[in-house]
């Protein structure tokens, strides 16, 4: 009789496991720690904030030469609106790239789908080397790879370095490398009078207000982000504020 007490009991647990499993089911509930995900690649991507905002470009084939040199504008905006955190890459006028986005996840680091200037695109994935983002394609049908290096020099300056292979060759060749200067850049001392954006902590430079007072972010996708929930963003934002402030004194 206990026996078959307890093989009720363990079906009904079974039942309502199942119950639950189905019901999880319904509304896309994952057993898997999706926030811890979505803040480390949150994190992960914030080591580009240097690089948000918009830049003035030049594009040479041959470093330091004016022939076949080209001007470009770039921009490098927050982008919230996907199930995890990404970098838009924008590009007007250029030769090489039209647009981008970053992500990043665990298996292919950081990730760089890229659509040139012909509307082609092609996918890189790379880390940092010291302060360079290194992402690489996988050879083409003509084992040809293609590289691009990210460098963000200081507030003011960054490199983007296009390069490629010969077919089935290890070595990668300059293509092309567009040298940036951050569109609006005054002389003055780097991080003097610096605005934290409020989403992100980057270099801010759009006011934006929530119950009478004024805060600052970095691009459009960050003000969009605070729109959507400016009460849980200052929050979140305060107790960043305090960690740091902990840390500091500790």
């Amino acid at each position: 009789m206990k026996k078959m007490k307890r093989q009720q009991s363990n079906l009904g647990t079974v039942v309502c496991f199942s119950a639950f499993a189905l019901l999880a089911a319904t509304w896309n509930f994952s057993f898997s720690d999706e926030p811890v995900q979505v803040n480390v690649a949150r994190e992960s991507l914030e080591r580009l904030n240097s690089l948000i905002g918009e830049w003035r470009g030049t594009g040479q084939v041959r470093r330091g030469s004016t022939r076949g040199a080209w001007r470009q504008t770039g921009e490098f905006v927050w982008d919230f609106s996907k199930k995890t955190p990404a970098v838009k890459y924008v590009v007007n006028d250029g030769q090489l790239t039209e647009s981008g986005l970053i992500t990043w996840d665990e298996t292919d680091k950081y990730r760089l789908e890229l659509i040139d200037s012909k509307q082609q695109s092609k996918v890189y994935t790379g880390d940092w080397d010291d302060n360079r983002l290194l992402l690489t394609s996988p050879a083409d049908d003509e084992g040809v790879r293609y590289r691009i290096t990210i460098t963000p020099l200081n507030e003011k300056r960054s490199l983007v370095l296009h390069e490629k292979t010969s077919a089935g060759g290890a070595s990668f060749f300059r293509i092309a490398e567009v040298g940036y200067t951050r569109a609006g850049t005054r002389l003055a001392i780097p991080g003097g009078g610096k605005r934290e954006c409020v989403v992100t902590g980057g270099t801010a430079q759009t006011a934006v207000t929530f119950e009478g007072e004024t805060y600052y972010v970095c691009c459009s996708g960050c003000k969009q982000a605070f729109d959507d929930d400016p009460a849980g963003t200052i929050a979140d934002f305060k107790a960043r504020l305090k960690e740091r402030a902990k840390k500091f004194n500790e």
